[in-house]
């Protein structure tokens, strides 16, 4: 992918650079644990292939549903494959109503204990146990790396928001974030201490504010993707792209240089939650009430 000249070049790999044997080797060398993590919302279809795929992979010592009180069986599907299973609502309520996928990621670095926590999608539909050894490799293998998300081949096409939105405006205000093929991918894995030290919007602009304060805070040189093939999950209807594009929208607006553009007030904008880090600062860092 084309990049402008003089902007750092974001590390790239494959899930094949990666030999678990080698990694289970480094794993156990750097004492690390390895939390992942599945924030759910009615994906009893799917969650019980995943988490089976997910729990395939040694690397894994804590597998982990966070949900936001499906009305299908997810909850019961995912205790039945093996995960720990919390509702997001009654983690921290102490910390006021919220609900999205946002907070289901915010909400699960209270009741995992890794210090590397990788995110996947609950709804995909060929999950496979390199979906973990692809995100981890980075982190086991260069030091210097703290945040790895995935790109892939999307069956059926797919990636609508990222093409018409989040690339466009990457381009315009961020441009090095450009060079990652799949800035929305919901699978990614990240070290712990970099999480504490983030913001969590409560929806669905998580993944590219994350990208954005990271690149404020730590620079373009901590972050890597990997190619995991291919993704294949669920397609949503354009209503829902739209409300997922007007959090983006708001939330990219919202990190821009003060006065770039008015970002004027809209009573449905998503609540976003401080940094874990921010709280143990106060004293706030209890786990479950």
């Amino acid at each position: 992918m084309p990049r402008a000249t003089g902007l750092p070049v974001i590390a790239s790999f494959h899930h094949r650079d990666f030999d678990l044997r080698t990694l289970r080797r480094l794993k156990a060398a750097h004492g690390a644990v390895i939390s992942c993590v599945v924030p759910t919302l009615n994906e009893a279809a799917t969650i019980t292939r995943v988490l089976r795929a997910l729990r395939r992979n040694p690397l894994v010592d804590e597998l982990v549903v966070v949900d936001s009180d499906s009305t299908d069986a997810t909850r019961e599907l995912a205790a039945q494959a093996g995960a720990v299973v919390h509702r997001a609502s009654a983690i921290r309520p102490d910390l006021g109503p919220a609900c999205g996928k946002g907070e289901n990621l915010w909400k699960a670095l209270f009741v995992t204990r890794g210090d590397i926590v990788v995110y996947i999608d609950g709804d995909l539909r060929n999950a496979h146990p390199r979906f973990v050894t692809g995100l981890v490799g980075p982190l086991l293998t260069r030091p210097e790396l703290s945040y790895v998300k995935a790109f892939y081949e999307r069956a059926g096409g797919g990636g609508r928001v990222t093409e018409i939105l989040v690339r466009p405006l990457l381009r315009r205000f961020f441009p090095v974030l450009a060079g990652l093929h799949q800035p929305l991918a919901g699978e990614y894995a990240a070290r712990r201490r970099v999480l504490e030290q983030l913001p969590f919007p409560t929806g669905y602009s998580v993944e590219t504010t994350h990208l954005i304060d990271f690149l404020h805070r730590f620079g373009a040189e901590g972050l890597a993707q990997t190619d995991l093939d291919r993704r294949v999950h669920r397609t949503r209807p354009l209503a829902d792209l739209g409300r997922m594009s007007d959090g983006i929208l708001r939330s990219v607006l919202s990190r821009l240089p003060a006065g770039a553009l008015p970002v004027p007030p809209a009573p449905d904008a998503e609540t976003e939650r401080p940094p874990i880090a921010a709280l143990a600062s106060a004293g706030g860092r209890a786990e479950i009430q």
